[in-house]
């Protein structure tokens, strides 16, 4: 993904109106999106009645959309940059809706996942080049800083509305409602961008990728589906065993190429930085917590607690309003002391709701279910502005865009790996039935929560260190001497099959 703020094609700025105009269609697919990864667990239980299928079954139409679109999101942001934004952002619009429409009409479990991987194609071209769209079309620093925080909010908000909608629609209509509600926004947003947003391209994309690209979905793939057939084929058995070993063979060769490579798809030397590597891992662990929570929970409401999907969405209000509120606190307190006190405050918070919940039975009282949801809410509301500013602070201009990348890539691992781990030891736990007995099966799952949110802590405690600033400050200055003049002028002196792009 190109990591500097590259020119449009046409350098005339739009007018303010619209510019809010195109701040508001590019936050309209970031909502459809980020909807999609909530609004679909309160409809599990209802899919898991039509089409009678396992938990590893309901596991997969979570992690089939998430995985492809972990995998895909450099891809397609690089894409952008290189065939211009707006067609690749109208592109997307089009694949989602088709894949959403799929969803809606698939008449069997595997069409609905296979539907579900080609929504995610499409999301993959939405975030990271609606994000590139804003930074262009808002060129004012501050106007910058206030569309970009605009941006962020819009996942808070999907949280609020994704298991309310979602719970209403499956009562009144059908699960199958959750998918087709995305098809009006998609006409609307598919109209809007062709009227007003503005073509741009990068000067010098980065090249294509595809050995690091196909790389990445074996790692991604192999040990997603090695985690959820883990329960049913045994965590010994030869086939898991051998999962395993394909993503471990892919993620050691993905490092070893991509270290080779002078425009990889995935900057491996930016883990240089203790900070950027700890905000991925923080990443990474805060939405498998999410992600294991959303799926879990859900099942337990409704088909240990008896509730209503729309009452199983009311249920998890108290989280959303958590992430809502402390999400701008914790931004106020990073810009003003740094990023230790919410990276430390959210491990811990996560560390106390997954404590909590290993006390869960079929008689645990919403009071004390509605604290430990607030405590979770609250821990990814404060753990999101720290994990997105230490990340891309110390790195130069030209980097900060690989370094959200990378972010914005491990929260959808985070959550593919939550789903797949925390889900494969509750279904292992009562052997892939729903109903009873599955609260006392899930207890091993919230351990594994209590074990992130302590990493989470540690984490918080040794990026802040004057060490981790200084491996921050050298990676940093690698990178600025990289993309010097003199730097750029021998890289384009280079041979054809080095240069060229």
């Amino acid at each position: 993904m190109n990591g500097g703020v590259a020119p449009a094609i046409d350098q005339v700025v739009p007018e303010r109106r619209r510019r809010l105009l195109i701040l508001a269609v590019c936050s309209m697919s970031l909502l459809i999106v980020s909807l999609d990864s909530t609004i679909v667990n309160v409809a599990l239980p209802s899919i898991h009645q039509s089409f009678h299928s396992s938990l590893s079954g309901l596991q997969w139409v979570i992690d089939a959309y998430t995985l492809v679109l972990a995998s895909l999101l450099m891809l397609s942001g690089s894409t952008g940059d290189r065939l211009g934004r707006r067609r690749v952002f109208q592109t997307g619009l089009v694949v989602f809706s088709s894949g959403s429409l799929l969803c809606g009409l698939a008449p069997s479990l595997g069409v609905l996942i296979a539907a579900r991987a080609l929504q995610a194609i499409g999301g993959s071209m939405l975030n990271p080049v609606a994000l590139s769209i804003i930074r262009n079309v808002f060129v004012d620093p501050r106007e910058r800083a206030m569309a970009v925080g605009v941006w962020g909010a819009v996942p808070g908000i999907s949280m609020s509305l994704g298991p309310i909608v979602g719970g209403a629609l499956v009562d009144t209509v059908s699960w199958r409602a959750v998918f087709f509600v995305n098809l009006p926004i998609g006409i609307l947003a598919i109209t809007l961008a062709a009227l007003f947003l503005p073509e741009s391209r990068a000067t010098r994309p980065r090249r294509i990728d595809p050995v690091g690209q196909a790389l990445i979905i074996t790692a991604l793939a192999s040990l997603t589906y090695g985690i959820i057939g883990g329960p049913q084929a045994g965590w010994t058995s030869p086939r898991t065993l051998a999962f395993g070993a394909v993503s471990l063979l892919a993620w050691t060769a993905l490092v070893r190429y991509e270290l080779r490579r002078r425009e990889p798809l995935l900057e491996v030397r930016c883990f240089h930085s203790a900070p950027l590597a700890g905000a991925s891992a923080s990443a990474v662990a805060t939405y498998a917590a999410m992600g294991g929570f959303l799926f879990l929970n859900t099942l337990y409401l409704q088909d240990s607690r008896g509730l209503s999907p729309l009452d199983a969405g009311l249920h998890l209000l108290p989280l959303a309003v958590a992430t809502f509120v402390m999400a701008p606190l914790s931004g106020r307190i990073v810009a003003n002391h740094g990023g230790r006190i919410p990276l430390m405050a959210g491990g811990l918070a996560l560390l106390v709701a997954g404590a909590m919940l290993t006390r869960l039975t079929d008689h645990t009282s919403f009071v004390y279910l509605s604290v430990s949801y607030v405590l979770i809410g609250g821990a990814v509301g404060t753990l999101n502005p720290p994990i997105t500013n230490t990340a891309v602070s110390g790195m130069p201009p030209s980097m900060a865009g690989v370094a959200a990348a990378v972010t914005s890539t491990s929260r959808q691992t985070g959550q593919t790996i939550g789903v797949a781990v925390l889900g494969a030891l509750a279904g292992g736990g009562i052997m892939g039935a729903i109903g009873g007995g599955f609260p006392r099966a899930t207890h091993g799952s919230w351990w594994i929560v209590v074990g992130l949110g302590a990493l989470i802590f540690v984490l918080g405690w040794l990026t802040t260190t004057p060490w981790a600033r200084e491996t921050a400050r050298l990676t940093a200055a690698r990178f600025a001497e990289q993309d010097s003049p003199a730097a750029r002028t021998a890289a384009n002196e280079r041979p054809p099959e080095v240069a060229t792009r």
